[in-house]
C-alpha cells in the first residue's frame, strides 16, 4: 500500500490529470489516471500541483525587526545597513530564534521548503550566526536552511572580519559570503572577492556573494567573481547575488560580461521586490529600474534565481514569505509577460534556486523527495496572476499545511 496518492493534479510543465505516488518519503510513480490503494488520497481536482518554492536569497537574522530602532525614511541601501549597525548591539539571541521560527512558520505555509539565509559575521560575539546554527537544528526536517557567512560590514572593511567569518564557517556555517561594493574602495573590494573565494576553495565550500548592489556602473566585482570561480575551479558552485550595477551598466560592456559569467558557471540571484525598493534612490527622472537583466542573463545560458531577500527589516517594511509574490514582481519589473517569460519566473522560484543550491532530489518526479505544494490554479500563469492560495503543502510525504479552497462570491458580496 502507498503512503500517499495525489491524483488529478496538473503540473508546472502543463501535463494534466497526473497522478503522483508516494511511499517512505519519495515519489515512485508519476503518470496519468493511476489508482492504487494508498493510506491518504487527494483528489487534486485539477489544481497545479508544484515543487515546494525555494528562496536562494534571505536575511533571516533581521527578518520581522521593522521598526527597530527605527524606520528606514530615506529607503535606501546604506541607511538600512547603518540601522541594522545600530540594532546590533541590542540584540538578543533568544530574540533572533523566536523571530527567525516565525517567519519558517509563514513561509512553510506559503510552500516554501528550501531557504538560503546570510547571517552577519561582523559581530565578534557571532551572536546572529548562532542563534540561526540553532534555528537550522530545529527546523531541520521541514524547512531545508542554508546558512551564508556574510560579514555585513565588509570582510576586510572591519576589524577581524576575515576571522570571524572563518569562526562562523568552523561553527558549521554552510557557505562564504561577501560584500565587495561595501568595501573601502574598488582594489579592496577585488581583493576581498579573491580572498574570499580561496578560503571558499580550500575548505570545500560554495560561494554566495552580495556583488554589486549599487546603481554605479563601474561596480563590476561580477567580473572579478567570476574570474575567481574559473581560476579555482569552483564552477557551479558560485553565486552572484543583486548584480544591480548591470542594470546600468553600457551595452558593449554587458555583452563581454554576461557570456564571462556563463562560461564561469557562476549563477546569479536577483531579488525583485528589494531591488525594485532599494535602488534608483538617488535618481530624479528618468528613474531606473535597478534590477539586474535577468533575461538577458537566462538567454546567455546563466542559471537566474529570484530572491525574497527581505520581510520587515532595517531595508523593507513589507513582504510574507511569499516567493509567488517575488516571481509577480519580477516578471514585472524585467518585462518578462510573454507565456515563456512567465513560466521563466515560477522556474525562478522553484528549479532554478533549487539548481542554485545543489538540492538533490528535487521535483515531481519518480526518484525525488515527496515535498510539493498544491495551488489552488489551473496553470502556471493563473498561480502568479493570483498569488494563488495554498490548498496543501507537504513535506517529505507528510502534509504540514492545509487550507480550504477559497471560493469568493459576487452575489454574497453585493447582498
Amino acid at each position: 500500500m502507498l503512503d500517499l496518492l495525489v491524483t488529478h493534479a496538473t503540473l508546472p510543465d502543463g501535463r494534466t490529470d497526473m497522478s503522483v505516488a508516494v511511499q517512505a518519503g519519495k515519489i515512485v510513480e508519476v503518470t496519468q489516471g493511476l489508482t492504487a490503494p494508498a493510506a491518504e488520497t487527494h483528489d487534486a481536482m485539477g489544481h497545479l500541483l508544484a515543487p515546494p518554492f525555494c528562496d536562494a536569497h534571505f536575511h533571516m537574522d533581521s527578518t520581522l525587526t521593522y521598526g527597530s530602532p527605527r524606520v528606514n525614511e530615506s529607503g535606501t541601501l546604506l541607511e538600512g545597513i547603518q540601522l541594522w549597525g545600530e540594532l546590533k548591539p541590542t540584540l538578543v539571541q533568544d530574540a533572533i530564534i523566536q523571530r527567525a521560527l516565525r517567519y519558517c512558520d509563514m513561509a512553510v505555509a506559503k510552500g516554501l521548503l528550501n531557504i538560503r539565509s546570510h547571517v552577519d559575521t561582523s559581530d565578534p560575539s557571532l551572536l546572529a550566526v548562532e542563534a540561526l546554527l540553532e534555528v537550522k537544528k530545529r527546523v531541520a526536517g521541514i524547512v531545508n536552511l542554508e546558512l551564508v557567512a556574510f560579514p555585513q560590514d565588509g570582510v576586510l572593511r572591519s576589524k577581524g572580519g576575515v576571522a570571524n567569518l572563518e569562526k562562523a564557517l568552523d561553527l558549521g556555517v554552510d557557505l562564504v559570503g561577501g560584500i565587495p561594493h561595501f568595501e573601502r574602495t574598488m582594489s579592496e573590494g577585488a581583493a576581498s572577492v579573491k580572498l574570499l573565494c580561496e578560503i571558499a576553495a580550500e575548505r570545500g565550500k560554495r560561494v554566495d556573494m552580495h556583488c554589486d548592489e549599487t546603481d554605479d556602473p563601474m561596480s563590476r566585482h561580477i567580473e572579478t567573481l567570476a574570474f575567481e570561480a574559473q581560476r579555482l575551479g569552483l564552477q557551479g558552485r558560485v553565486t552572484g547575488s543583486h548584480c544591480t550595477s548591470m542594470h546600468s551598466m553600457d551595452n558593449y560592456y554587458v555583452s563581454k560580461l554576461i557570456p564571462l559569467i556563463a562560461e564561469s558557471g557562476v549563477s546569479v540571484i536577483a531579488n525583485p521586490l528589494i531591488n525594485i525598493t532599494l535602488q534608483g534612490r538617488h535618481d530624479t527622472y528618468p528613474k531606473r529600474r535597478g534590477m539586474t537583466r535577468v533575461p538577458e542573463l537566462m538567454a546567455g545560458g546563466v542559471t537566474v534565481a529570484f530572491g525574497h531577500d527581505c520581510v520587515m527589516d532595517p531595508w523593507y517594511p513589507l513582504g510574507a514569505g511569499d516567493m509567488l509574490d517575488v516571481a509577480h514582481m519580477g516578471l514585472h519589473v524585467a518585462q518578462m509577460t510573454s507565456v515563456k517569460g512567465i513560466q521563466a519566473s515560477f522556474d525562478a522560484v522553484t528549479a532554478n534556486p533549487a539548481k542554485v543550491m545543489g538540492l538533490q532530489g528535487y521535483g515531481i518526479a519518480a526518484g525525488c523527495g515527496a515535498s510539493f505544494v498544491l495551488l489552488q490554479a489551473r496553470d502556471v500563469v493563473e498561480a502568479i496572476r493570483l498569488r494563488a492560495h495554498r490548498l496543501k503543502v507537504w513535506s517529505r510525504g507528510q502534509c504540514l499545511a492545509h487550507s480550504p479552497e477559497v471560493r469568493p462570491s459576487l452575489s454574497k458580496a453585493l447582498s
